[in-house]
């Protein structure tokens, strides 16, 4: 099938899984772009076949794996850069033919950047005219000789930078010797106005790209060189003084990239990244937001994977998150007024809706907390923190180990490992609740479902820091929101209500009046 197909380009979607193996048998195939997509897995040896001409492959910004094979197939240029591709790189060859000779062929165009690739480097990569093989891990013992030093930018170790670096200042110290003092200022005084002009040059450069590509998001999916390096400039290299939160696997850091956009970068520990669990919860997390969009859900910009510097790129929240803002001091607190308290709680309903009921599979957050709950300068709510999430698949158990933060688990993980949506809709309550008293609400939820205790009142569940609802609607969005948290955190998990229920009631609220007063 599709034996005549020439150009196959589906760049800039989801794709996951493996490519076909099948791709080789098409004979006409000669220009292939899977470039920007979730691919993952082995790459098929060899990647074209097409006899006719000599092809191009772009496999860039994936989650490729594995060593890359030494036969390509008739490929012209190749691009595999920004992927997971490991081990050292073979002797590039077409085809196990022997009637087709190695002299008659040879890549113009190969870039292997940003991956994970060791030892040292074939000679014969030197005779392609474009070779980019930065940010891997490549061993250089005699300086990688024949390859120009740009094409080895950030490998381990530095070899090529150093090497020649120390070959042009012992060149400079004989001068010094040995040339006239005249000669010696004139020489600096040139070396200066021309490191200033190259310096002004790719400012330009660098200005004029930018404005080609817009928004500097856009260059990553092209240039992820360009991205990490204002990165790395932006938080003079993940400095402290640029942190402003600390997690279990990684810290968050505040940056403000050269287009003026501000982000909040999330990167792994150096000493965590090691441990497969945290590297699979971070994994996770781009998987998940990768798949899903939605105003009540953070927005991921951009990742770096790479072994030595991993981390998520997110739009930036301002008022950090709800648990921050509910622990202010009482003067701050006001600020978060009954009606922005209702809407933070409905965002969140509509967030988590999405996910159990518009994704398929369905997708369970497992650890929904105050501290998962983000706020911008609007106080608009996000949810946030993926690492635990899980797909729901149909067809199994879905029985795991128990995740979560406790005071916001469900008591059914006392006596079962399976996860459900309900699992979500118990801590959503949970933070319902503190979001109108301010507080977590702790070993309240028990009393308030004993039957010998009838004497707590609506308004001893509310924020004491301030006044209480003045505005009729303000009271009954409360009474609301306090009745579906208490439907949420029922003991059987068949009587809690489901996400899309819960947020359709606040939903519809919003848009009709209800029978409750505060006194009921």
């Amino acid at each position: 099938q599709l034996t005549n197909l020439v150009s196959l380009h589906l760049s800039n979607n989801q794709l996951s899984g493996n490519i076909p193996s099948e791709i080789r048998n098409l004979d006409s195939l000669c220009d292939v772009n899977l470039s920007n997509n979730k691919l993952e897995g082995l790459i098929p040896s060899p990647i074209l076949n097409c006899f006719m001409s000599f092809g191009k492959v772009d496999l860039s910004n994936n989650l490729l794996s594995g060593n890359i094979p030494s036969k390509i197939g008739y490929v012209d240029k190749l691009d595999m850069s920004h992927n997971l591709l490991s081990g050292s790189i073979p002797f590039l060859s077409i085809s196990d033919n022997p009637y087709i000779p190695w002299r008659e062929y040879s890549l113009s165009s190969l870039d292997l950047s940003y991956n994970n690739f060791t030892g040292t480097l074939p000679i014969e990569l030197t005779t392609i005219p474009y070779i980019n093989l930065s940010f891997n891990f490549f061993e250089c013992p005699q300086g990688c000789k024949g390859f120009h030093a740009k094409s080895l930018i950030g490998n381990t170790p530095r070899s090529v930078n150093s090497s020649i670096y120390v070959q042009k200042t012992k060149k400079s110290r004989n001068l010094i010797v040995i040339a006239l003092p005249i000669t010696c200022c004139f020489l600096f005084i040139i070396s200066v106005s021309i490191l200033c002009y190259i310096r002004c040059t790719n400012k330009v450069k660098f200005e004029q790209s930018s404005k080609k590509d817009g928004d500097l998001f856009s260059i990553w999916n092209y240039d992820g060189k360009i991205a990490f390096e204002d990165i790395i400039e932006a938080t003079q290299d993940f400095d402290i003084r640029y942190c402003i939160g600390t997690g279990a696997y990684g810290s968050v850091y505040k940056a403000q990239l050269p287009s003026g956009k501000i982000v909040a970068l999330k990167k792994l520990h150096q000493r965590e990244s090691q441990n497969p669990s945290f590297d699979k919860s971070f994994r996770n997390e781009i998987k998940m937001l990768s798949q899903i969009r939605h105003r009540n859900i953070v927005k991921l910009h951009g990742f770096c994977l790479h072994n030595r510097c991993m981390f998520l790129v997110y739009e930036y929240m301002e008022r950090g998150s709800l648990f921050y803002a509910l622990s202010m001091d009482d003067d701050e607190a006001k600020e978060l007024s009954w009606s922005k308290r209702v809407n933070i709680i409905s965002g969140t309903a509509n967030a988590l809706a999405y996910m159990h009921h518009d994704c398929f599979p369905p997708i369970v957050h497992r650890d929904v907390t105050s501290n998962n709950i983000l706020l911008n300068s609007e106080l608009h709510a996000v949810v946030s923190d993926f690492g635990t999430a899980r797909l729901l698949d149909p067809d199994s158990s879905n029985q795991t180990l128990q995740v979560g933060t406790y005071g916001y688990l469900v008591p059914e993980l006392a006596y079962t490992m399976t996860v459900t949506e309900k699992c979500d809709v118990y801590s959503f309550g949970v933070v319902a609740l503190e979001t109108l008293m301010g507080r977590h609400p702790g070993v309240l939820i028990l009393s308030l479902f004993n039957s010998s205790n009838k004497n707590i009142m609506i308004k001893d569940l509310l924020d004491s820091r301030i006044r209480l609802p003045l505005c009729q609607r303000d009271t009954q969005a409360i009474v609301q929101v306090l009745t579906l948290a208490l439907a949420c955190l029922r003991s059987d998990p068949k009587s809690r209500p489901s996400m899309q229920q819960v947020a359709y009631e606040l939903s519809n609220f919003e848009q009709s009046s209800l029978s409750l007063s505060f006194s009921e």
